[in-house]
């Protein structure tokens, strides 16, 4: 049997940009119910140490960060669910979201879905996450101090997360499965400049070594062209094959760009549909950042307060 939870405002996701929300929806005394979702914490969690958030000189533990804000929500009155939402109508208020035999019934809807990091799909990089496999040079580039690491990718998301981290590693190699990159002119001209970063061409990665040893030592490369493997001696892998937004329970209901962002008002969180609100990486495609995305989803709590407050 269903049961209905009604609220005035309804957060989807618990990564930064909605524990942000909740915080400060909770503090406005808007009883906000939180779900959530399939990774709680979201994409933070698959980091280990966080160097870049303000407020933690010595860094502080991805895990440890998301329990503070979690349990800072909750102190002010945040209702949080588990599981996620598989099914939403947001044709008309109360907007309804279902997540398996629960409806939530919501005067205002908080989308933090985030977006997922692209991966290779093979076992050692599922068992080094965290362990020298990463999705984000600006996260945790600082860790490879004189190191050597590898960046998988031909697009300028690519070019840029290699030339970040020469600002650390001793060298990068970038792994490219075609013989030509797919980035911009102007981001070609960077890399083939940049004399600490050499390409690979015409291949893809296979392996990424050593899962005895809990770390990760090189990566083993098989060339498309020749068909021969080869192992390559590195500190870190970066993927750098693009990011999915977590935005299908919306699709024809709210304006998305090509890939699947949410597109939100300028200067503004507010979506196609006025009451339902976007924050962090499922709207913003560009920093994806921790810091970021509970900027806007402070910002998205204050407009869906201003929301309700104008009736």
């Amino acid at each position: 049997m269903e049961t209905q939870t009604k609220c005035k405002v309804a957060i989807i996701g618990s990564g930064p940009a909605g524990l942000t929300a909740a915080v400060y929806a909770s503090r406005a005394t808007l009883e906000p119910v939180l779900i959530e979702g399939m990774q709680p914490g979201g994409q933070l969690t698959i980091t280990n140490e966080i160097d870049n958030f303000p407020g933690f000189p010595e860094g502080v533990n991805a895990n440890q960060l998301i329990q503070s804000m979690r349990q800072q929500a909750e102190r002010f009155g945040t209702k949080i669910l588990q599981g996620s939402i598989n099914r939403t109508d947001l044709s008309k208020r109360p907007f309804s979201l279902f997540t398996g035999d629960q409806e939530i019934k919501a005067e205002t809807v908080i989308i933090a879905s985030g977006a997922s990091a692209n991966w290779l799909g093979i076992d050692s990089e599922t068992n080094l996450k965290g362990k020298g496999v990463s999705a984000c040079a600006t996260c945790d580039g600082f860790f490879f101090k004189n190191r050597v690491v590898a960046v998988v990718g031909g697009g300028d998301t690519a070019i840029e997360e290699a030339i970040f981290l020469t600002r650390f590693a001793s060298k990068v190699f970038l792994i490219h499965r075609r013989n030509a990159l797919r980035a911009s002119k102007i981001m070609q001209n960077k890399i083939f400049e940049n004399q600490n970063v050499e390409i690979v061409w015409d291949s893809v990665v296979e392996e990424i070594l050593d899962v005895s040893k809990d770390m990760v030592t090189g990566i083993r490369l098989k060339n498309v062209t020749t068909q021969e493997t080869s192992v390559l001696l590195c500190n870190g892998i970066f993927l750098a094959i693009g990011h999915t937004p977590n935005t299908d329970i919306f699709k024809d209901q709210l304006t998305m760009d090509e890939t699947g962002y949410i597109i939100t008002k300028e200067k503004s969180t507010g979506t196609s549909v006025p009451g339902v609100f976007a924050a962090g990486d499922v709207q913003d495609s560009t920093y994806r950042q921790a810091i970021t995305a509970a900027g806007t989803g402070c910002m998205a709590a204050i407009e869906a307060e201003r929301f309700l407050e104008s009736g």
